[in-house]
């Protein structure tokens, strides 16, 4: 394709189909470039996608999008090894269209939905192609090469969406090897299990959804959070911790799905549901430390490939495509001064800075390292958790009062709890 673009797009993910999108629409020459043989054959997450950022990019999405459930509960558990400590939160507000908060989805049907919407729009897509260099000249990004015969593409600026190891910013220089502590593996199996049996086991009415995300034992106490969530007629059930913990404690990750699988709590719900399909993925979790350079001289980075996940609060896809609305109002602004430096495209990072993203990122900046310094707030503290709770709610003819004060001993003893800064330190990161 000797032709040039005004937008490269490399990746056909949330993110950098949300910026394909909005430049198309506005008039621009996009080319998009996956490299799976579909869009969304090499995308995975745990199935979790929030209305409010793709509606400003398609309103009313969803009464057209391959949508599987709304979710009108969440559920959080604190799981030791045979019991859990349950919070969460159930709505009928979240049951009526206007006011839907999240969908459960499969990313093989909803990311071809999405690149579809924006061939629509006048995106030239092109799939099973690998981009093995950004073509830099003067120290610009003028292009991509890619693995095709005479396969160097020409653009105004590159836009980096290709997942949580970009090779292509590495190349560039916009970060360094990725620490293992900073990603975390997932591996999820997708579970055939009838509608009227899902609707049963998870209390939900016909085309509502719930999710749960699993502490503590779920991942034998190590950084990382299972899930389970409903789709139609199947289940998402998977689990992630860091590489660095799966690497020091030598686990296997498929053993910890089926240990999850097996967990006296989880068991009873997927009964008799048919694997269908094995995925896994890595995610990013380095946080706010690990966000890369965002901007150069004719290139923007996005998505995943930006490190743009509240891991602490299930929050990716919404940050993703977010970025690529940003990334495409910068690159619009750039269109009209006829300039793509660094200086002009910052604006894209001032945005990602000042909004949501930038703000929740900074808040939970040091969650991870915290986590992974102090292994004892799940691994020692929400089995004691469970154990205060069986304690204090089994009527054996003590007192309430001597049982509270048991707990609290058994707090200050094994939880290592021995200061007033323990204290604030412990829920600080509970907080």
């Amino acid at each position: 394709m000797p032709e040039k673009f005004d937008v490269i797009v490399v990746g056909a993910g949330p993110a950098g189909t949300s910026c394909a999108y909005l430049c198309a629409k506005n008039g621009l020459k996009v080319l998009q470039i996956e490299r799976g043989e579909y869009p969304g054959a090499k995308n995975v997450m745990g199935g979790v996608l929030y209305k409010q950022q793709l509606e400003e990019i398609i309103p009313e999405f969803w009464k057209e999008a391959p949508i599987e459930r709304p979710i009108v509960e969440q559920r959080m558990w604190l799981l030791d090894e045979e019991s859990a400590i349950t919070l969460g939160y159930k709505g009928q507000a979240w049951a009526n269209e206007e006011n839907y908060n999240n969908f459960t989805i499969l990313r093989a049907k909803f990311d071809q939905w999405f690149a579809k919407k924006a061939q629509e729009q006048g995106v030239t897509l092109i799939n099973e192609t690998v981009v093995d260099a950004c073509l830099v000249e003067e120290g610009k990004v003028i292009g991509v090469r890619t693995d095709r015969p005479d396969g160097d593409v020409y653009t105004d600026v590159v836009v980096l969406a290709d997942g949580v190891n970009s090779l292509l910013a590495k190349q560039l220089g916009f970060h360094e090897e990725i620490e293992p502590a900073q990603v975390a593996l997932t591996v999820m199996e997708v579970l055939n299990l009838p509608a009227e049996t899902i609707n049963e086991r998870f209390n939900l009415e016909d085309g509502q959804g719930c999710t749960i995300e699993m502490f503590g034992d779920a991942t034998k106490g190590h950084l990382g959070t299972a899930f389970l969530y409903t789709n139609k007629e199947s289940l998402n059930i998977g689990v992630g911790t860091t590489l660095s913990s799966l690497v020091n404690s030598k686990m296997k990750p498929y053993d910890l799905l089926e240990y999850v699988k097996n967990h006296p709590i989880v068991k009873p719900l997927i009964k008799g549901a048919e694997e269908a399909e094995y995925l896994a993925h890595l995610i990013p979790e380095g946080g706010y430390h690990a966000i890369p350079k965002l901007v150069g001289d004719g290139v923007i980075v996005a998505g995943d490939a930006a490190q743009l996940v509240n891991g602490i609060h299930r929050e990716g896809s919404n940050m993703a495509m977010k970025s690529g609305s940003f990334a495409a109002e910068a690159i619009l602004l750039a269109k009209q001064t006829g300039k793509y430096t660094e200086e002009v495209l910052d604006i894209y990072r001032e945005k990602v800075y000042e909004s949501f993203i930038g703000k929740d990122l900074e808040k939970y900046k040091d969650a991870t390292e915290t986590l992974e310094n102090h292994p004892q707030y799940l691994k020692e503290y929400i089995p004691m958790l469970n154990r205060a709770a069986r304690t204090f709610f089994t009527v054996d003819g003590i007192s309430k009062q001597e049982k509270q004060r048991g707990i609290f001993n058994m707090f200050m003893e094994r939880g290592k709890i021995r200061t007033v800064q323990d204290m604030y330190r412990a829920w600080k990161v509970m907080k």
